[in-house]
């Protein structure tokens, strides 16, 4: 048992630099298979279905998706796709340069308007395994909260349009593979500081140990960061399009914090664990969030707007 441990430690240190890079290209390649394929996987997973048919994105919500692409200046708009997708906001995936292109799924609600809600009251949406009565006080809130004008819906797509337009995916797939090189760098730095490249097999194991140990904090706190980076970049560029949009941007997240307080209060002790009263999303744990504050993004959409006032 010894000697065969023996033989596998000195392969894995003679090829260690190949192995070490066929698993970041093997990790890289792994999170970006859905961007690179959305049609096989993203959009598969997200389609709206009806009656065993998927929903074909209406003519209506074609028309401001295009308009979004115009606004935002898109080369190339055939590199862009959008379809209806479930859910209340916006979702994409995809590397606009690459061959498939992006996609982003726009939700039924956004069909809806303060004088024809039916794109949501036509939907049975079950909290706590009961279905929520529209026309009951916290039902009617959370219709308003899922009706945005046309200026919201535009910031919503836009931001996506941003987020993939500027390699949003490609530079997120990037963080786990470079932190997993960094978790050799570590092991072979600590070696080094502390002498043991030739002392015992249980030190050098437990040198490794503190090695993924640290590359494994760094990925949470790289991810993170990088995370908010690409929210707060995508949320100007796409408030920086106009005035029009930056306004539609504080409604957007004005109504996802009124949504989040309501289904809060609607999903009882399970809505509270994951709802901050402000209708944040509270952390996913202590080094990582679920969800980059809206609180933080409207703000900085607010201040947007001062600085372009001023």
């Amino acid at each position: 048992m010894a000697s065969r441990f023996l033989k596998f430690s000195v392969l894995l240190q003679k090829y260690r630099a190949p192995l070490l890079m066929a698993s970041c290209g093997g990790v890289f390649a792994a999170n970006m298979f859905y961007h690179a394929f959305p049609d096989l996987s993203y959009r598969q997973l997200y389609q709206a279905w009806y009656k065993g048919e998927p929903v074909v994105l209406s003519e209506k919500l074609e028309s401001v998706f295009q308009q979004v692409l115009k606004d935002f200046g898109v080369g190339s708009a055939k590199n862009f796709s959008a379809f209806a997708s479930f859910g209340f906001h916006p979702v994409g995936a995809g590397v606009p340069w690459l061959p498939a292109g992006a996609q982003i799924g726009i939700p039924a609600n956004f069909n809806s308007t303060a004088d024809d809600p039916s794109g949501i009251t036509n939907r049975n949406i079950f909290i706590n395994g009961k279905t929520v009565d529209w026309s009951s006080e916290a039902g009617s809130a959370l219709k308003e909260a899922l009706v945005f004008s046309v200026e919201a819906q535009k910031f919503a797509i836009a931001r996506e349009v941003a987020r993939l337009q500027s390699g949003g995916p490609v530079v997120t797939a990037a963080v786990a593979p470079f932190c997993l090189g960094g978790v050799w760098v570590y092991s072979v730095v600590l070696k080094q500081v502390f002498g043991l490249h030739g002392g015992p097999v249980l030190m050098r194991g437990a040198v490794n140990v503190l090695a993924l140990g640290i590359g494994a904090v760094s990925y949470f706190l790289t991810s993170d960061a990088l995370s908010q980076w690409i929210d707060y970049s995508s949320d100007q560029r796409a408030a920086g399009v106009s005035r029009e949009y930056a306004r539609g941007g504080v409604e957007f997240y004005d109504k996802i914090l009124s949504r989040n307080k309501t289904l809060r209060s609607l999903m009882g002790q399970k809505g509270e664990e994951m709802y901050a009263p402000s209708g944040n999303l509270f952390p996913a744990h202590v080094l990582q969030l679920k969800h980059t504050p809206y609180t933080s993004r409207r703000e900085g959409i607010l201040a947007l707007m001062k600085e372009e006032k001023a």
